[in-house]
């Protein structure tokens, strides 16, 4: 009686992963890696014939080439008929043994099978797209039903080497990154299916499966269409592991054909043809084959799995509960004013950004400038420096100023210079502060693009509370210094025009610098003047020397006729 009750206690095991499952498929998130079993296997393997025979019924997409382009996560439900609890919210299928329900689909209750593979074909499509690519997010399907065991099972993408219609080239690397993204889940349970007419140490599925556990711990061989091999060859040695050992185990099936599947072949017939085939070809494996053993096989191995997982998981799930708890404090009361809430919200965002410029912040940075005193070492350090450091002559050189000069006075020679070649000269240096101007303009727009992102500290509580609403403020704040930067830089450009319109010659600064010109050149002259007249004294007092010592005879009146 004890054990009974124990293994119905580790049955309520698989619902329990199941609840999470669902939880975690429909937040999106990978941060627990919950106990599953992966199929794995090369396109046309029987991977969808092992997975009907485990339900009981035919509804995977079947076809040419790759049908399974999505992962789909297949939960089976045992749901006695004595248990109504599913079912009583099922108006006018009280009576109903088998249905499904898929996770994107919850309000709608599928009871034809048929139904079931359309919608997974519509699924498929749109997730994936209609040209044979594959696609990572999965299709989640319960089923529930008298005649299946608890069991969750994922079914990937078969194996291909050669893209095949609209196919992308890299599709045999996109398919095996997606089924080891499965199969490294050290919570998996690799189920690798092979036919039992291609050489078993060829296999591709146990090939990924041996990457992924290189031990063999959790990997379940399933050697599929044992009734196809060639006349005069059997699978023991392949069924008892002397070909390629698995720890876990080979187990042996028979698939329906797809003439059975044509002439609509229940699956209820095509096991009991199986069991018939296994005892009249193998009598001594016959119980440790077929897909009920496999089935029953399953569902020990998963749930010992999850008993041995279930200490580690309950320990990640308490944290991660902890953490989302706290983060859901965090968020606060429910609003209920949503309009003045984001008003309120958009209003501290402006303050906060405005404080940020005048230096009135509460967050004042210690290590680095930012904001409005940035801003300020832009203008009057780097721009400023950039001024002062261009040369108003640079690139000019005397032959360039005479040429300028000659060129202007055409015909004649050049008494004075011409007003002309002034301004022609002046404008082209004047063109040389557009770019520094033009650079100051975008280090200002980074710094206020930084500016968004620095007083996003001050309002820390709503950006955790309104992510969405504080991206949404940052794109449209963002968007605006965008829209206003060729705007600034028109301008700063017309300012430059308006400087080379007009010339003006009666600016202060510009008789200072020629007052400072004239002086230097008076200066100049005077000290010429002074070399000549200190130069002609020198012979004067000569000969009033010689004349004084009698050397000389000073001229008479009638040296002026001579």
């Amino acid at each position: 009686m004890s054990r009974e009750i124990k293994i119905e206690r580790m049955e309520a095991l698989i619902p329990i992963i199941n609840k999470l499952q669902d939880v975690f498929n429909t937040i999106g998130t990978d941060s627990i890696q919950l106990p599953q079993i992966v199929v794995v296997g090369a396109q046309s393997s029987g991977k969808s014939s092992v997975l009907e025979a485990l339900v009981g019924r035919s509804f995977l997409p079947r076809g040419t080439g790759i049908v399974t382009r999505c992962p789909t996560i297949l939960q089976l439900i045992y749901s006695p008929k004595e248990d109504r609890e599913h079912r009583t919210s099922l108006e006018g299928t009280m009576d109903v043994d088998e249905w499904a329900r898929f996770l994107h689909k919850p309000d709608r209750i599928f009871t034809n099978f048929d139904d079931v593979r359309e919608e997974i074909e519509r699924e498929t499509d749109h997730k994936a797209g209609t040209n044979k690519g594959i696609c990572s997010e999965p299709i989640s399907l319960k089923i529930y039903s008298t005649k299946v065991v608890n069991l969750t099972v994922v079914d990937l993408p078969g194996i291909v080497k050669v893209p095949a219609g609209d196919q992308p080239e890299d599709i045999e690397d996109q398919i095996n990154n997606l089924i080891l993204s499965y199969i490294r889940n050290p919570n998996s349970i690799v189920l690798a299916v092979s036919s039992a007419n291609n050489d078993m140490a060829t296999s591709e599925s146990l090939k990924l499966a041996k990457e992924a556990d290189p031990e063999g711990r959790r990997t379940l061989a399933v050697v599929t269409k044992l009734d196809l091999m060639d006349a005069g060859t059997d699978a023991v040695d392949v069924l008892c592991g002397r070909v390629v050992p698995v720890k876990l185990g080979i187990i042996g099936v028979v698939n329906r054909s797809q003439l059975d599947i044509q002439n609509k072949k229940s699956i209820e017939d095509a096991i009991n043809d199986e069991a018939a085939y296994l005892q009249r070809k193998y009598p001594t494996l016959a119980s440790r084959n077929g897909t009920p053993y496999l089935a029953k096989t399953l569902n020990r191995l998963l749930m010992h799995h999850i008993r041995d997982c279930l200490p580690e998981l309950k320990t990640r799930v308490n944290v991660m509960i902890s953490q989302f708890q706290t983060v859901l404090q965090s968020y606060g009361e429910d609003v209920k004013d949503k309009s003045q809430t984001l008003l309120q919200i958009i209003t501290k965002f402006a303050s906060a950004y405005n404080a940020t410029i005048n230096g009135t912040s509460r967050n004042i940075e210690t290590t680095e400038l930012c904001g409005g005193a940035r801003i300020c070492y832009i203008f009057h350090e780097t721009f400023g420096s950039t001024l002062i450091s261009i040369d108003p002559v640079s690139g000019l050189s005397k032959l360039d100023i005479l040429t300028a000069i000659r060129n202007a006075t055409g015909p004649r020679p050049a008494l004075f210079v011409p007003e002309v070649t002034f301004e022609l000269l002046v404008k082209r240096q004047i063109r040389r502060l557009e770019e520094p101007s033009l650079r100051c303009v975008e280090l200002v727009h980074e710094e206020m693009q930084r500016i968004i992102q620095h007083c996003g500290t001050e309002v820390q509580q709503e950006m955790l509370r309104f992510p969405k609403v504080h991206e949404s403020i940052i794109e449209v704040v963002t968007q605006l210094l965008r829209r206003r930067l060729p705007k600034t830089n028109e301008m700063v450009e017309n300012l430059v025009c308006i400087e080379l319109a007009y010339i003006n010659t009666k600016h202060p600064d510009f008789h200072r610098e020629t007052d400072s010109l004239l002086r230097a050149s008076d200066h100049s002259v005077v000290n010429e003047q002074e070399k000549k007249r200190q130069q002609r004294p020198q012979m004067v007092p000569s000969s009033l020397h010689a004349i004084t010592n009698g050397e000389l005879e000073p001229p008479g009146p009638g040296a002026a006729k001579v």
